[in-house]
C-alpha cells in the first residue's frame, strides 16, 4: 500500500466475497496492518470470521494437505465486521462499489461490481480462470448448489460487466460469454455426475468422463492431473461436490 501511496490508516473496508480460506482466511491477519478497517462479508460467513475454528476443522477435512498452504485463519473481532448481502459503497471520484449476494459456490458468496470499469470480483460464483490456459474451470467443492449457481451466473450476466476480475487468477475480457459458458460448463458437469450416480459410477469413472466430455477438460487434463493442488481441487473436490449435489437430488425423486 506504500507503494501505491495509500495509507494503511486510509483503508476503510476489506470486502470478502466468502469466507473460504484461501479467500478470507487472511482477512484477520491483514486487519493487523489497517486499523481503521472494517469486513465486508456475507451475514452467514461473518460467524466463521470471528470464530474460525469450525471453518479451520472443515477446511482440514475438505482439502486435505492444501488446507496447510493455506494456514489457520485468525480471528476477527466482531466490532470489526459489516454482514451485508446488498449495498453500495463510495469509492471516492464518483465511483462505486455495489454488493450482490451470489450464492451456489458457497452458501455465503457476495459479488462487487465497481463502477469505474464496469468490471466484477465474483469471488467463485464465475468458476477458476486459469490464464496460462485462458479457461474456466468448475469450482464446485461439497456443499454444492447448482440451482442457486445458475441464479447467480445469470444475476452477473444482466450487470453486463466489461470484465470479471477472478480471485483465481487475474483478469478475464468477454465477460458474457465467460459467464454463459461457465453455465453450460455446470449443467454438463451435473448431467455427467447425475447419469453416474445412477450408474453407480465411481468418483474415478465420473471424472474420466467429465474429462472425455468437457472440451475444456480435454484439452488441459494433462495440466491438472500434474498440478499438486489442482488435481485435488478440481478433478477431485469439485467433481465430489456434483456427486452429493446429484445424490441429494436422486434422493429427492
Amino acid at each position: 500500500m506504500k507503494e501505491l501511496g495509500i495509507a494503511p490508516e486510509a483503508i476503510e473496508y476489506v470486502a470478502v466475497t466468502h469466507i473460504h480460506l484461501d479467500h478470507g482466511g487472511g482477512a484477520g491477519t491483514l486487519l493487523k496492518s489497517l486499523p481503521n478497517a472494517k469486513v465486508l462479508v456475507h451475514p452467514r460467513g461473518a460467524p466463521h470470521l470471528i470464530d474460525p475454528e469450525r471453518l479451520w476443522s472443515s477446511s482440514q477435512s475438505v482439502l486435505g494437505y492444501v488446507s496447510e498452504v493455506f494456514g489457520k485463519p485468525e480471528p476477527v473481532s466482531k466490532d470489526r465486521i459489516i454482514p451485508i448481502t446488498a449495498g453500495v459503497f463510495d469509492l471516492g471520484d464518483s465511483g462505486k462499489l455495489t454488493v450482490f449476494e451470489t450464492l451456489g459456490h458457497a452458501s455465503h458468496n457476495l459479488s462487487f461490481q465497481e463502477s469505474f470499469n464496469n468490471g466484477v470480483f465474483p469471488g467463485d460464483a464465475a468458476g477458476t480462470y486459469l490464464p496460462e490456459c485462458n479457461v474456466v474451470v468448475p469450482t464446485t467443492p461439497p456443499p454444492f448448489y447448482l440451482d442457486s449457481s445458475l441464479v447467480s451466473l445469470d444475476k452477473l450476466i444482466t450487470l453486463n460487466p466489461s470484465a470479471l476480475y477472478f480471485s483465481h487468477f487475474g483478469r478475464a475480457d468477454d465477460a458474457i460469454n465467460r459467464l454463459n459458458a461457465y453455465k453450460t460448463q455446470l449443467q454438463l458437469w451435473a448431467d455427467i455426475a447425475e447419469a453416474g450416480v445412477k450408474a453407480n459410477l465411481s468418483l474415478e469413472k465420473i471424472r474420466d468422463n467429465i474429462i472425455k466430455t468437457d472440451l475444456v477438460m480435454t484439452q488441459i487434463a494433462g495440466y491438472i492431473q500434474n498440478h499438486p493442488i489442482y488435481k485435488k481441487t478440481v478433478l477431485e473436490n469439485c467433481i465430489i461436490g456434483f456427486i452429493e449435489y446429484a445424490k441429494i437430488k436422486q434422493a429427492k425423486m
